[in-house]
């Protein structure tokens, strides 16, 4: 399988930012475990990371047929783009939507995903695992 991994604002920071959160890995550290993760079971992965919502949007149109699966972290975009619900929507590429954190565990505003509708499935609160968790999960499925 080939796997398109997209961080939205802020992503860039992992390790930086709000650690006992995000955890102290690091956005490179993040990347180089899922592409060893994919590679590891016959597929690969690309990480894609932009703090601005267009960006987002133009990668996730540009999966149409490159991509079999797209593992999507939006971050506070998760909360108020209906441009990349309808983006999701608009490509025929599974998502799954992951969140590192516990959302339901934060501020109530983290717990309303506008973007989760567009996706196959969420998965939050497993830290960075959570992405590996979301590729297992398409792996199973094919």
């Amino acid at each position: 399988m080939k796997f398109l991994i997209i961080n939205g604002p802020n992503l860039n920071l992992l390790g930086q930012r709000e650690p006992e959160i995000y955890g102290k890995d690091g956005y490179e550290a993040l990347c180089q475990r899922l592409k060893a993760f994919a590679a590891a079971h016959g597929s690969t992965a690309e990480c894609f990371q932009s703090n601005h919502e267009g960006a987002i949007i133009d990668a996730i149109h540009a999966a149409g047929g490159a991509y079999d699966a797209i593992i999507l972290n939006p971050g506070a975009y998760t909360h108020y783009s209906i441009a990349i619900l309808d983006a999701l929507k608009a490509v025929d590429v599974p998502c799954v939507e992951v969140h590192i954190s516990n959302v339901h565990q934060r501020e109530e505003f983290r717990c309303k995903s506008v973007t989760a509708p567009a996706c196959v499935g969420q998965i939050c609160g497993l830290g960075l695992y959570g992405y590996e968790a979301a590729m297992g999960y398409f792996l199973a499925e094919n």
